[in-house]
């Protein structure tokens, strides 16, 4: 920070990117996270997060994609928050085939999808005149909530036990 004897950390840049992102700067949020190199400031999930919802406030759906592509690169394991922001810019994108496409990776990379995921996904369909594929998303979600409801009620007397 200019004039201050205080260094911007990855906190620092990540509310910067936020606030960006909150006031539809796309540019401005990618132009902070270009310069977190060179202040040897280390972006992490919530950086990329809030880039990549910038990215899809404003509308470039094309950028939130190469950011979320981007990040292993970087070392940084992309996270059911960054996927979901990336579905999200394809939702607002009109881009349904994209959007079915990450949906699918997300098992393969380890990352659940949730009801934010799904409804982002559906949404994307929908605008799309892909109205089947909305409902046969919206079966696979109800599968994978009543799945993540059952782990959690056979979890739940064992976590208990142990606490």
């Amino acid at each position: 920070m200019p004039g201050s004897r205080v260094s911007p950390d990855e906190i620092t840049y990540n509310a910067a990117i936020s606030s960006c992102e909150k006031g539809g700067q796309w540019q401005l949020a990618l132009n902070l996270l270009s310069l977190m190199p060179e202040a040897r400031v280390v972006p992490n999930e919530i950086t990329y997060s809030a880039a990549i919802s910038a990215c899809s406030k404003g509308g470039r759906w094309q950028m939130a994609l190469n950011l979320l592509s981007l990040m292993p690169e970087t070392t940084v394991v992309p996270d059911q928050i960054n996927y979901n922001a990336a579905i999200s810019a394809f939702e607002k994108g009109g881009q349904w085939q994209l959007a079915l496409n990450l949906l699918s990776l997300m098992p393969e990379a380890r990352v659940m999808p949730d009801e934010i995921t799904y409804n982002a996904a559906i949404n994307a369909c929908e605008q799309g005149g892909q109205y089947a594929l909305a409902v046969s998303l919206l079966g696979q979600q109800s599968v994978g909530s009543l799945n993540l409801l059952v782990e959690q009620k056979i979890k739940q007397p064992f976590v208990t036990w142990f606490v």
